[in-house]
């Protein structure tokens, strides 16, 4: 070998661990300990440390969703939604069983895949607030344990099967109404609303439906100005995140693509799914593949590549804790940002 050959393997070497400590370095992978951490823009680095990693929590589950954490007691709960349950998981004390049956409660067996709860979230007021698939209603657990319809109906007709949901400051709560808790889906029989919808039940209790015109609405999630809804169309021929600018009686006036993912869906697993939003208004959204990170002007930063089904996510902790549910696990991950409210 020639020296002037060695010396520029030498360079080539240095110039390579030089842009691996580079910040934002394009297309940046970094091996986690479940899939990769994929930073594609210095706004990433300020929001997840080096050396950050999705640790597994919990797992053995049939397919797990709407995480929430409970502020009071430290802990986190979750839906198993084929299981018709809700789980607990507490640092250092691991999993037990918090609710069943969590979103069907008919004497028949449910036909379906997905007879449990969905989206779960707490109200102002500390209660638990869930989205049931198989009695088709968003309801509210009590102090004493019972059960509140807080909405089973929009017009006489019964609802699909509430998706996931999340409450403004005010105490509204919007929610999305896809068909996929419906042993049929789209084509279920029993299904007896022409549309998919996304809805806003005001505290007073009237119901508005925002949109019809999303075929699968299923995450939702608000900006910390509560001057924004976002909403995932989970459609493979349409995946996209959308973004709706709320008016101040708290509907919604226009609308627009927050970020396209359809052509990921060609080659990773999912379609866009829950998400929340940190205190910047930066988007933590479950989608194709993993966890994907947004801007509040819609620039996709990087990533959490698991490889899998990955569904929905919930600050915890501090708040600045994401906890992510995947598939028949629950992960974690510790970030340099907090969730928005905490």
């Amino acid at each position: 070998m020639t020296r002037r050959v060695l010396i520029v393997l030498q360079i080539a070497v240095a110039l390579t661990i030089f842009l691996q400590f580079l910040p934002g370095a394009a297309s940046e992978q970094e091996d986690s300990a479940l899939g990769k951490i994929v930073r594609l823009d210095p706004r990433f680095d300020r929001l997840v440390p080096r050396g950050a990693t999705l640790e597994k929590v919990a797992g053995g589950f049939a397919w797990v969703e709407g995480p929430a954490w409970n502020r009071k007691g430290g802990y986190l709960l979750f839906s198993d939604i084929p299981n018709n349950a809700v789980f607990k998981w507490q640092d250092g004390a691991g999993i037990s069983l918090f609710l069943k049956p969590s979103g069907y409660t008919g004497a028949a067996p449910f036909q379906g895949r997905e007879p449990g709860s969905n989206g779960l979230t707490f109200d102002p007021a500390g209660r638990l607030v869930l989205c049931e698939h198989g009695d088709r209603r968003i309801s509210r657990v009590e102090e004493d344990g019972s059960k509140a319809t807080l909405v089973d109906r929009y017009e006489g007709k019964r609802l699909n099967s509430p998706n996931d949901l999340v409450f403004a400051s005010n105490g509204d709560l919007y929610f999305t109404d896809p068909p996929f808790g419906l042993p049929k889906a789209f084509d279920d029989p029993q299904k007896e609303l022409d549309f998919s919808g996304v809805y806003r039940l005001s505290r007073s209790g009237t119901l508005t439906v925002l949109t019809k015109e999303i075929r699968a609405p299923n995450g939702i999630a608000l900006s910390p100005n509560e001057k924004t809804l976002y909403v995932s169309n989970a459609d493979p021929n349409r995946a996209v995140w959308l973004a709706f600018d709320l008016k101040g009686d708290g509907t919604v006036s226009s609308s627009r693509v927050f970020f396209d993912a359809t052509a990921w869906t060609k080659t990773k697993k999912g379609v866009p799914d829950g998400m929340k939003v940190d205190k910047d208004g930066n988007l933590f959204a479950a989608g194709p593949g993993g966890i994907h990170i947004f801007t509040p002007d819609g620039s996709h930063i990087g990533s959490f590549e698991r490889g899998g089904l990955t569904s929905n996510a919930a600050w915890g902790d501090d708040g600045s804790t994401l906890y992510v549910t995947a598939d028949k696990a629950v992960y974690r991950i510790r970030l340099n940002t907090k969730g928005a409210g905490f």
